[in-house]
């Protein structure tokens, strides 16, 4: 007999930031999930507060796959478009670090690429199931403008398309994912002589005209150039998801004009709000100051892991920076401090030996000092409200203590609560939180490294049989450059490593 997936039994609520409230979550179609994040721009190293965000969004697809939802999972790579400081004019990002580094700005997009991939990695984040980029998906960015010129809302300008504001808000309500008014932002909007291809300052770009300096251009019916930012994302959301999907996520700092653009775009040319569910995960600090390239309060991914910064007193392991992440929800402000980063490298030490000390328990007839599985409803409790990870990992710690006073022999669990117990830890702790065990990994590597060198010891047997002493000696001193000592006596050779 089929189990029925757990998403059958569990409420799941989400907080819709376009409704400021939390909302039942009800998939479009029961069972499946649509979800969109925005991606990073890969014109540089990702920084914390991106990867943040994409971990709180890693979590949020953990825990709807833990509950049997079929998720598509869509995160794009924007390589185009997405000019300075966020504006319709001025340079490319990607164009502008190719510039000053004198490569083709793609090979910037394969280097920044990489990085993010491997960050996300480092983080063991899950791959999204669909990463589409801006530069492979000018055409159906060119239809949705067609679309939207046909329905009255963009006009064509000096060979560029503008967005009009003005017009798409006589019959809908732009601003209701911010909570701006059109109105306010008119009187609080001067005419600059860079807006003059605009009819009002709001409209925004679909299509720029590209001066003759710009790298990135594609032809167009209007004229050669590149798409607008927001564009780009409407684009590959909808191809990959349809015209209304389920969950769309990404950072604080998109909320507007990103994504109250989307909105737009998505109503203007298909006649629908594109979005059921709007979620948008807060920004990091830094020893209680907002993170800072100009003013040095800022630390790199690669830089935290290695230790290599003047911030932090030691290094962390990436694991034990996604605890850390972890144990504030993903809407709130996390500030980054050395005593947070150590609390938490305590706590997650912690979890992982009570995984260790579980396996090691006696059981008898009766539980008794906890009740399992009343523990474990309010684990999943937790995660339905709204993805509340803090809450479960206060959950957690309270199956550590337990585990702790049955170890003192202060407590006692039957072997059905014992396997009800250590599965729902290993699934919140490794499926749901995406925390890896850090010890077994070592013990791994150390496996693998034995291994290794166990086949050059072998190796260098041979060769010295063989009066190959010149390979012999060669393989003996690179594994002692490398800090491998190998000591050879009657028994056989052995090695250490320093």
């Amino acid at each position: 007999m089929a189990v029925a997936p757990l998403y059958k039994t569990q409420e799941l609520k989400i907080y819709n930031s376009i409704s400021g409230q939390k909302e039942t979550f009800t998939p479009i179609t029961d069972g499946n999930i649509g979800m969109y994040v925005c991606g990073p721009t890969v014109y540089s190293n990702v920084h914390l507060g991106n990867c943040r965000t994409f971990i709180s969004f890693d979590l949020v697809f953990r825990y709807l796959k833990h509950l049997g939802y079929k998720v598509r999972y869509v995160r794009n790579i924007t390589d185009a478009g997405h000019l300075e400081n966020d504006a319709d004019d001025g340079e490319d990002k990607v164009a502008k670090k190719a510039r000053l580094e004198q490569l083709e700005p793609m090979e910037i997009v394969q280097r920044y690429t990489l990085d993010f991939h491997s960050v996300m990695n480092n983080f063991n984040t899950i791959p999204p199931s669909i990463e589409p980029t801006a530069t492979g998906h000018i055409v159906e960015q060119i239809e949705i403008i067609k679309t939207i010129i046909d329905n009255g809302f963009a006009y064509v300008s000096n060979g560029s398309v503008y967005f009009d504001v003005q017009k798409f808000n006589e019959t809908n309500d732009y601003g209701k994912l911010s909570g701006r008014n059109l109105e306010d932002m008119i009187a609080n909007t001067r005419e600059l002589a860079a807006q003059s291809d605009k009819k009002n300052p709001q409209d925004f770009a679909l299509w720029k005209k590209a001066e003759p300096q710009h790298i990135m251009r594609w032809p167009s019916p209007w004229s050669d150039g590149f798409p607008g930012w927001h564009l780009e994302c409407t684009a590959m959301s909808t191809k990959y998801l349809g015209e209304r999907f389920d969950i769309h996520g990404g950072g604080m700092d998109l909320k507007f004009p990103h994504h109250e653009c989307e909105i737009a775009q998505g109503e203007a040319a298909c006649g629908q709000t594109p979005v059921n569910y709007w979620m948008h995960a807060n920004m990091l600090t830094l020893n209680g100051k907002k993170m800072s390239k100009s003013t040095g309060n800022t630390i790199s991914p690669a830089e935290l892991f290695t230790g290599e910064n003047n911030i932090l007193d030691k290094p962390f392991h990436p694991s034990i920076v996604r605890f850390f992440m972890m144990q504030a929800h993903y809407r709130s402000i996390l500030d980054f401090s050395n005593e947070a980063l150590e609390a938490s490298e305590k706590g997650f030490y912690r979890l992982m030996d009570s995984l260790k000390t579980l396996k090691g328990l006696d059981t008898q007839s009766k539980t008794e000092g906890f009740d399992v599985t009343k523990w474990k409803e309010e684990c999943y409790s937790s995660m339905n409200d709204d993805f509340n990870s803090p809450i479960l990992i206060a959950k957690l710690f309270e199956a550590v203590k337990f585990i702790n006073t049955v170890k003192e022999q202060k407590a006692t669990i039957t072997p059905e609560d014992l396997l009800t117990l250590s599965e729902t830890l290993q699934g919140f702790i490794f499926d749901v939180l995406g925390l890896v065990n850090i010890h077994e990994t070592s013990a791994d590597t150390s496996d693998k490294l034995s291994g290794v060198v166990e086949l050059l010891i072998n190796l260098r047997a041979e060769a010295r049989a063989n009066k190959d002493f010149a390979t012999s000696d060669k393989i003996r001193d690179e594994l002692h450059a490398m800090g491998i000592q190998l000591k050879d006596s009657r028994e056989g050779t052995t090695f250490s490593v320093n």
